[in-house]
């Protein structure tokens, strides 16, 4: 049996209410992750840190800022980015200086300064790109490189599938299941919506488990709707205007070096995933100004940084669907919800088992996507320098979970273990001889 699906790069052939649909299925595969930034942070903040109504709405305009800078050609989400929270937590427990005395919330507008300056810092690389030419960078980045950092991305993220995943296995093996037929079995337009019916039919599995007396494994109930009752219908998401100091600015900045390189990686794993080079049109330098800008519009308003999503690349991966327009629908879908706190609360009730056993999948296609730019670029691993750029990469991508910290100038700078990766391996390849990876360079 044939299951080989064929690519949709312009949904309107699946007619509108379908294309609504698959909007809402991308929509549903961002939401666990990018709220949970903020209530992250939140914790750091002693209750006094972001807003889910405000990264919401920032994720939303992100992601259609960022599509309007990559003319419209790219079919990235832009959620919240876990990268920073290390910053954030550095900042909430500055003490010194004019920090001394101020309250966790007075803290949270100078980390979310620095956010600014961090997307910022896109523009600096954006330009450097441009001027230089991405054939150039790009014989740094070769398929020796990129496709391990791929699989890296995918298997550094398995870990939160599976402690989601382990908040009660039965709901998780349901949702994996559900995903997994649908996308196999599935006909007509389910096949191409196996992550929202993974989602649907799950839910209503906690909703009956509940009703039965079953619970999460550490006891707690599947279900919360208490949040739900409290919410209002309708209310502005509560900004805040971001403010600027060279401490604050010191400890959030420099993240951005980590989070550049993971952006060029995620925008090689959307390329690979949908058969168009996006690093050549529209340009990774426009990819970078989008990203970059998303994330200093979200700090200035008092969001989180942003960064292209995994989990919607793998989205793209099982729908075959790769036109961005249904992304930029998840987009409006998040900014509405911004503006609905009960709407917001009741998809929060999400059990994290659900998540959990649909990121099963969806972080494992990312390491497929990676393995799969290695076969087709014909990477030769008979090269020793080959087996060691990769082997490097490998093992500092998923052998530093917690990153690696160091001070500068008595800040604290924490690189995650993809920027570690990357730097690695960038650094491994332009430095062993036998680099015989050329990407269309017109500068010979």
């Amino acid at each position: 049996m044939d299951n080989k699906k064929e690519a949709i790069y312009d949904a309107k052939s699946l007619g509108i209410p379908r294309t609504l649909i698959l909007g809402l299925q991308h929509m549903f595969a961002m939401f666990g992750a990018t709220i949970l930034v903020p209530i992250l942070v939140n914790s750091y903040f002693n209750g006094e840190g972001m807003s889910v109504q405000v990264t919401l709405f920032c994720a939303g305009l992100g992601t259609l800022l960022f599509h309007v800078c990559s003319k419209l050609k790219v079919p990235a989400f832009l959620g919240s980015s876990f990268a920073f929270l290390g910053g954030f937590a550095t900042v909430a427990e500055l003490d010194s200086g004019k920090f001394a005395g101020m309250s966790y919330g007075e803290k949270l507008p100078y980390a979310c300064g620095g956010v600014v300056v961090a997307g910022l810092l896109y523009l600096v690389l954006a330009l450097v790109i441009k001027l230089v030419g991405v054939e150039k960078i790009m014989r740094f980045l070769p398929p020796v490189v990129t496709g391990p950092i791929i699989i890296c991305i995918g298997l550094s993220l398995a870990p939160s599938a599976v402690s989601n995943a382990a908040t009660n296995w039965p709901l998780a093996l349901i949702a994996f299941a559900v995903v997994v037929i649908f996308n196999i079995w599935g006909k007509g337009m389910f096949k191409i919506i196996p992550i929202l019916m993974g989602v649907i039919i799950s839910y209503v599995a906690a909703i009956i488990m509940q009703a039965l007396g079953v619970t999460n494994a550490d006891g707690s109930a599947i279900l919360n709707f208490a949040p739900i009752s409290e919410a209002a219908w309708v209310g502005l998401p509560p900004f805040l205007i971001a403010k600027f100091d060279i401490t604050a600015i010191l400890v959030m900045a420099p993240i951005a070096l980590a989070t550049m390189m993971e952006h060029v990686g995620n925008i090689s794993v959307i390329s690979a995933t949908t058969g168009r080079d996006f690093l050549e049109d529209p340009g990774l330098h426009r990819t970078l100004v989008g990203d970059g800008l998303a994330t200093a519009l979200a700090g200035m308003f008092g969001g989180p940084a942003n960064t292209t999503y995994g989990e919607n690349t793998g989205v793209l991966e099982l729908s075959k669907v790769f036109d961005p327009f249904v992304v930029r629908l998840a987009a409006v879908y998040a900014i509405v919800i911004s503006f609905v706190p009960k709407l917001a609360n009741i998809l929060g009730t999400m059990p994290s088992a659900i998540i959990g056993g649909i990121s099963f999948i969806l972080y494992g296609m990312i390491s497929a996507v990676g393995v799969r730019s290695v076969v087709e670029n014909k990477v030769d691993f008979t090269k020793s320098r080959n087996l060691i750029v990769a082997a490097v990469i490998l093992v500092s991508g998923l052998g530093f979970p917690s990153g690696l910290t160091f001070n500068v100038g008595g800040t604290s700078i924490t690189l995650t273990s993809l920027a570690i990766a990357a730097i690695l391996g960038i650094l491994m390849n332009a430095i062993l001889p036998g680099n015989d990876y050329v990407h269309n360079d017109k500068s010979k």
